[in-house]
């Protein structure tokens, strides 16, 4: 999961290739944990909670870095050209249908 996490970041800026079905759910995962972890501590009113609270705003704002170039090495992945990642912008039916195409096996 690591391994993905840090792979991730360090292709923040490559659209080529492809990525692996599992390298992308790991890295999801990761970035799930980390942000739950920087959100935890954000509740409440204190000095403390609003520094958690931006380092979290930071870190979301920042994790659409390495998310968009992983998603579109994705879909490649899978056959799809990249414009498909627009599908996600159709409310609701377009975030499950992507899920699902995340989820596809990889061809060849």
């Amino acid at each position: 999961m690591i391994d993905a996490f840090i792979g991730g970041w360090k292709r923040s800026f490559d659209y080529t290739g492809r990525t692996k079905r599992a390298e992308f759910w790991w890295f999801a995962l990761a970035s799930a944990i980390v942000s739950v972890v920087l959100l935890i501590p954000s509740s409440g009113t204190s000095a403390i909670s609003n520094f958690f609270g931006t380092i979290y705003s930071l870190y979301a704002i920042a994790s659409i870095v390495p998310g968009l170039p992983l998603a579109v090495r994705r879909l490649r992945d899978i056959g799809k050209p990249w414009p498909w990642i627009l599908i996600g912008l159709i409310p609701l039916i377009g975030a499950i249908w992507l899920i699902v195409l995340y989820a596809q096996p990889s061809i060849a």
